[in-house]
């Protein structure tokens, strides 16, 4: 790929699209698998950079994974909870689901040494939180003091359990990382949540990957899980489904330029809440159909919207740039969390959005866009392939839109812009 992307504008936007499969359901259902007693096949999973970083690391930790692309399939032979190695440096990339999920997993070991890191952003990204949760097990875990990011270190002897406290403003990855490890744990565990929880829809997947793969967590209530242990997760065969995050971007593309875009393989009852960001772009305006394995988008005049999106903050980016369409100003609130992703999204897309000539007010947890003259420019990625990706969608109706640095695609969605070119139909 060239190292600049300059977007055509569209004519015609009638499609119907099948995004890779999720990048979280794979990473979750990768974890379970390897953990698990016995062989798993997984089915429409994700080729990307995040699930490669994470089919490495496992095949380093001693765990047999064959990865066919081409079948989009992943078989795995489960370690029964046994690490096979007793010690590994795994690099992460840029990758939280892969540093958060194994920092967690690697604690069951009986006797290992585990080094993780990746790139420098990384080393900016929080994990302390779930150090300090780990720690509360009996586990042997720490991260760079002075910041509490990575690199990690891990020195198995199993992992106790008991009770732990774990903060839920910042990822709900540190949650989700510690109910997959639990079943593995000396005895019971009971995690209570600190604070408000974000992005909860993500933990609910968890959850359900683990009941997919035999064990299941018991709520007391909407902040407090107890996971019976010890136990084993079985081996399986998962399908995954689509990528709902992926799938936002054409949405809004039907929703940008009045067209009309059916995403395949989806539907309301998704196992991703990211797929009630279709109802964020009907209070927008649009019409949304759910159908039994599909979700059409038929784009409309768009007004501005009032929006918490703290349960959906993947699609963050994707709602500004339709904003930018919108008659009236949007306000995006409740996400102030995704400041830690791959980069500081909320002032990245502030940046962005102005060059394109819009009128936006920056807040700790979310922004507001007012819509003005909008005109071409070159928009910079930031490493972060969510910039990338819902960036281009204004290119579909503003000439001279070009992404610097696409590349940054390769994380989650490496076909993302071949895609793009398809919905530019003729009648």
């Amino acid at each position: 790929m060239s190292s600049d992307v300059a977007i055509q504008p569209i004519r015609h936007c009638r499609a119907a699209v099948r995004p890779p499969g999720s990048k979280s359901l794979t990473n979750r259902a990768l974890v379970c698998a390897a953990l698990a007693d016995g062989d798993s096949t997984l089915t429409g999973a994700l080729d990307c950079d995040d699930t490669r970083v994470m089919i490495e690391s496992l095949e380093r930790l001693g765990i047999a994974v064959r990865h066919d692309s081409a079948s989009a399939t992943i078989d795995v032979t489960g370690c029964g909870g046994a690490i096979p190695a007793g010690q590994a440096d795994l690099y992460v990339a840029n990758s939280g689901t892969t540093v958060r999920f194994l920092t967690a997993m690697l604690t069951v070991g009986n006797a290992g040494r585990y080094r993780l890191d990746g790139l420098p952003r990384m080393r900016e990204r929080p994990i302390g939180d779930l150090i300090d949760a780990l720690q509360q097990l009996g586990a042997e875990v720490s991260a760079v003091p002075a910041t509490g990011c990575p690199p990690v270190l891990v020195a198995a002897h199993g992992l106790p359990g008991g009770r732990a406290v774990v903060a839920g403003d910042v990822s709900s990855q540190f949650l989700s990382a510690l109910l997959m490890a639990a079943p593995y744990a000396g005895s019971d565990v009971e995690l209570a949540i600190r604070g408000p929880l974000v992005s909860r829809p993500y933990v609910d997947m968890t959850l359900a990957v683990m009941s997919a793969f035999g064990v299941h967590a018991t709520a007391a209530d909407a902040n407090r899980f107890t996971i019976a242990a010890p136990q084993h997760y079985q081996g399986r065969r998962y399908a995954i489904e689509p990528d709902a995050s992926a799938a936002s971007y054409f949405f809004a593309a039907a929703a940008i330029t009045g067209g009309q875009v059916t995403v395949e393989g989806l539907s309301r009852d998704s196992l991703q809440g990211d797929v009630t960001f279709c109802d964020c772009l009907e209070q927008m305006g649009c019409e949304t159909q759910f159908n039994r394995d599909s979700i059409t988008v038929l784009g409309r005049p768009l007004h501005g919207i009032d929006v918490h999106m703290n349960a959906i903050s993947d699609t963050v980016q994707t709602l500004a740039v339709a904003a930018l369409f919108a008659q009236g100003p949007t306000t995006i609130r409740g996400v102030a969390h995704i400041r830690h992703k791959e980069t500081d999204r909320i002032h990245a897309l502030a940046v962005e959005l102005r060059k394109l000539g819009a009128e936006v007010t920056e807040r700790e947890d979310g922004l507001s866009i007012v819509p003005r003259a909008l005109h071409g420019a070159a928009i910079d990625t930031y490493d972060d392939h969510r910039m990338a990706m819902s960036l281009a969608l204004a290119g579909l109706a503003i000439p001279g839109v070009v992404i610097r640095h696409p590349e940054c695609t390769a994380k989650t969605y490496p076909r993302f812009f071949d895609d793009l070119k398809k919905l530019d139909r003729e009648d």
